[in-house]
């Protein structure tokens, strides 16, 4: 159920906002109010989900130069007449294989996307923010953060590396209006798995006490949630959406 009413004059950018769940949460996010930049790499896919969420403004990047990530932080702002939310689910998965033949340049990609990229954003966002003087930043990590899954040590090192600066950053701004959490979904049937193997899609599947995968309407009510008014008590935090497999 939405809430018409309850981004009613807010300003927000959504990395990966052309499929998934960045479109998913970026269509919420606007049927409830708010205005919404959508940034992607896709910029043919960009085009169907402006009009498929209703997107004010889209930007096409490539998010690991911080030069264009500052250039579409600034074409966005002015788009939107400012900024209040940030999320950031643009993420690539690597190939799936084990530490001793994982390829050198793959590794590095993952990082630069998962890792180095979305602190290109985050950082991009907070002068913003502090002008505002309001935020929220949601980071979209991965229960591979949390507990490693094999044959995917790039996935998980750098989804871990998510959670670790999102604790960082909420610490930074926790005396002044702006939140910054981050979520971490088991495995959520979309596109990322044509990255991946079936035998890595089952691994996944298996760990889930529930029995079967998340869906991105799930992650996007709570990544929603945490973008709203109503998040005010939390920052720095890390919450799960895994169907029972998270043990911590």
């Amino acid at each position: 159920m939405t809430d018409a009413n309850r981004f009613r004059n807010r300003r927000a950018i959504v990395t990966g906002g052309a499929s998934g769940i960045g479109l998913t949460v970026a269509a919420r996010l606007a049927a409830e109010g708010a205005a919404v930049s959508l940034w992607d790499v896709n910029a043919e896919a960009l085009a169907r989900a402006r009009t498929e969420s209703g997107a004010a403004d889209v930007q096409a990047l490539d998010i690991v130069d911080p030069a264009r990530v500052e250039a579409a932080m600034q074409a966005s702002v002015a788009a939107l007449g400012g900024l209040d939310v940030l999320v950031c689910s643009a993420g690539i998965t690597g190939p799936n294989g084990p530490v001793r033949d994982y390829p050198t340049e793959a590794w590095k990609h993952v990082f630069d996307v998962n890792v180095h990229g979305l602190f290109y954003c985050n950082r991009a966002a907070i002068p913003v923010l502090e002008k505002t003087g309001y935020g929220r930043i949601v980071n979209v990590a991965s229960i591979a953060g949390k507990e490693g899954n094999p044959n995917a040590s790039a996935y998980s090192a750098s989804k871990a590396a998510v959670i670790g600066l999102t604790k960082s950053l909420g610490k930074e701004l926790a005396r002044t209006d702006i939140r910054v959490n981050c979520v971490t979904p088991a495995a959520v049937k979309t596109a990322i798995f044509d990255q991946m193997t079936q035998e890595h899609i089952d691994f996944m599947l298996s760990k889930i006490p529930i029995g079967r995968f998340g869906t991105v309407d799930e992650v996007a009510a709570l990544i929603c949630w945490l973008a709203s008014e109503e998040a005010s008590f939390s920052t720095g935090g890390v919450f799960d959406v895994s169907g029972g497999r998270a043990t911590y």
